[in-house]
């Protein structure tokens, strides 16, 4: 009996993310059928444990514009939909998804969102510049203005009369001592 690895998936208006989430996997194949029949299998481990995942996509996707990667930690495919649309899910089925499929948080763009262009305005391209070589601030007296008083004293305290501390008198227990209230 196979197993079933971690799923995690975002979309965009064209595309849908699927990273499957196995280390050290082998013998991995990928099946994409144009109805949104969607087919991976690989074994991983010292014990070639075998894991599955068989899904059915909510809508038609372009076979042809899919692309996957496997890497040593995961594999990732990037699958093209047949039509530029917002699906309201990843599965056909509807109900609660299975456990072992979750939404990628880190890709995830809102529907409203994704018409933003997420690069660096062109003033703000920095390319290699390295700000770690700049000294930019952490020494005394950053930010402070010139003749600005450094007094490090609470302004609570300023307005505090101190109490001096009762004498014990040799009668006294010590255990009961008398407070003013200022």
């Amino acid at each position: 009996m196979s197993r079933h690895p971690m799923v995690k998936w975002a979309q965009r208006l064209d595309d849908v993310f699927i990273t499957i989430e196995l280390p050290d996997a082998q013998d991995v194949k990928l099946k994409l059928e144009p109805e949104g029949k969607f087919f991976f299998s690989a074994k991983s481990g010292a014990d070639k444990i075998p894991y599955e995942v068989d899904l059915d996509l909510h809508d038609k996707v372009d076979v042809d514009g899919s692309k996957a990667s496997v890497g040593n930690r995961n594999i990732c495919y990037l699958v093209k939909k047949a039509e530029s649309k917002w699906w309201s899910r990843l599965l056909k089925q509807e109900g609660r998804p299975p456990v072992f499929l979750k939404v990628d948080w880190d890709r995830w763009v809102d529907e409203d969102e994704d018409d933003v262009d997420t690069k660096p305005a062109p003033d703000m391209d920095f390319g290699d510049f390295d700000f770690s070589k700049m000294n930019m601030g952490g020494g005394e007296g950053f930010g402070a203005v010139e003749g600005e008083d450094d007094d490090d004293s609470d302004t609570e305290d300023e307005n505090v009369e101190e109490i001096p501390a009762p004498k014990k008198d040799a009668s006294s227990s010590g255990a009961e001592h008398e407070v003013k209230n200022v």
